[in-house]
């Protein structure tokens, strides 16, 4: 289902044209309103007048995390105080929180960008939607319960947490679609096992999955568990929330709503823009909003573009799936290592239950070392000690050929690893560095 054709399917040169006069615009807006980026633009030579095409973003200030922390809690406000209607932010566990405050024209926009992307993974105003990423200043809820409801779905605002509650409203009111983080999923699918709950003769037949990177193998680890469609949906607060990109029914990449957000990937090390195609690092400037609009953020998650037409019939940029993040990159013993690719491979290997945990050490030689615990099915545990051999070899194995590094494997017992109802915890790095 396309929410908008008129804007999903708008032809590219229309769409340019309008992505071109709302960067004009908001270029002009900040200069005036926001003393941060007149600042940054003054020392850089530009003003909106130098704008002339859309490649002349390049001309145009970066922002980051860290700029918005250090003007928390309003330095980027580009509107009045008495236009702002609501407020979300991140956790904050590293430092200040990252702010997002919205005018009710900003709450409209994530109404419709949320709507074009939960249609995208098959929502209809028939469905009965089960929320359950957090509400509250965490724009995941939030941000799927404005979406559903626009397309005029029924919603169930469940939250995360509580899943034996969840398990019995998945049942007794009929769900259809699932939203939550893709862990989360997983999680409750577990807990329904224990339970004697077989998900797959349940009417839940898609979900809408974000919020932290996961792989393909995940994605058919849940379809297979529920016996549903899988979508990933991408956003971050820092940008508006969920909404930015999705995927569709083809789920061959994810489209962004580029005439609200225009997307581009950089070189992360040299700042310097990249050919179509080629992967770095993804980077958003906010076309329409009116509350805490940014430019050219720096997302510092990994990926690339996809300009082959999709068999949907939207004409919008897609980018593919997440390989990980710059910050989240592990260099281990001079070799880039990403989370993802170490689950990707995990994840096909039979036998192992979809929880790990990566602990990276560095030892008295100062040589880094990790170690991947990874949980085992039961059968593995009461079988002969020679089974649990083969499968810790075939992993390690199967890591050394993918990464060219060593793992250390360690086979852990099913609901060893602590598990979490919001995004999931998957790397401890006890390194000094």
């Amino acid at each position: 289902m396309i929410f908008n054709p008129q804007h999903e399917c708008m032809e590219n040169g229309a769409r340019k044209k309008l992505q071109l006069a709302n960067l004009k615009n908001l270029a002009e807006t900040l200069y005036e309103r926001v003393p941060f980026y007149r600042k940054k633009m003054d020392a850089l030579g530009v003003r909106s007048r130098d704008i002339h095409t859309l490649e002349d973003i390049e001309k145009l200030p970066f922002t980051t995390k860290d700029d918005l922390r250090e003007l928390y809690p309003h330095g980027l406000l580009a509107c009045p105080k008495d236009r702002i209607v609501e407020v979300h932010m991140s956790s904050g566990t590293t430092g200040k929180p990252v702010v997002d405050e919205y005018s009710r024209n900003d709450i409209n926009i994530w109404r419709e960008a949320m709507a074009r992307t939960l249609a995208g993974g098959g929502c209809t105003k028939d469905d009965i939607v089960q929320n359950c990423y957090g509400y509250g200043l965490f724009t995941g809820g939030p941000g799927a319960h404005y979406g559903a409801m626009t397309i005029g779905a029924e919603v169930l605002p469940m939250s995360s947490g509580n899943t034996a509650r969840q398990l019995m409203v998945m049942q007794d009111f009929g769900s259809t679609m699932l939203t939550c983080t893709p862990s989360y999923a997983l999680f409750m699918a577990e807990e329904a096992a224990e339970a004697g709950i077989d998900l797959r003769k349940l009417p839940i037949n898609k979900g809408c999955f974000g919020a932290e990177p996961w792989s393909e193998n995940m994605r058919k680890e849940i379809e297979t568990r529920y016996n549903m469609k899988a979508y990933d949906i991408y956003g971050l607060t820092e940008i508006i929330g969920p909404g930015v990109s999705f995927e569709c029914e083809a789920q061959n990449g994810l489209h962004v709503n580029e005439d609200l957000f225009y997307p581009e990937i950089i070189d992360p090390q040299t700042g310097k823009t990249l050919p179509r195609g080629e992967k770095g690092e993804l980077v958003f400037t906010t076309l329409t909003k009116e509350g805490t609009p940014l430019l050219r953020y720096r997302t510092r998650d990994i990926t690339y573009f996809m300009d082959e037409p999709c068999e949907c019939g939207r004409t919008t940029v897609r980018m593919h799936r997440l390989f990980g993040r710059t910050d989240d990159m592990l260099i281990i013993r001079g070799v880039n290592v990403f989370p993802s690719q170490i689950e990707h491979a995990l994840f096909a290997i039979e036998g192992t239950e979809p929880a790990y945990l990566i602990v990276v050490n560095r030892g008295e030689s100062h040589l880094d070392d990790i170690e991947l615990q990874v949980e085992v099915k039961q059968e593995f545990f009461s079988d002969e000690t020679r089974r649990l051999e083969e499968l810790r070899s075939r992993i390690e194995g199967e890591l050394k050929s993918k990464l060219q590094i060593s793992v250390k494997v360690k086979l852990v017992e099913p609901k060893t690893i602590e598990r979490s109802i919001g995004k999931a915890k998957r790397v401890i790095d006890n390194r000094k560095i």
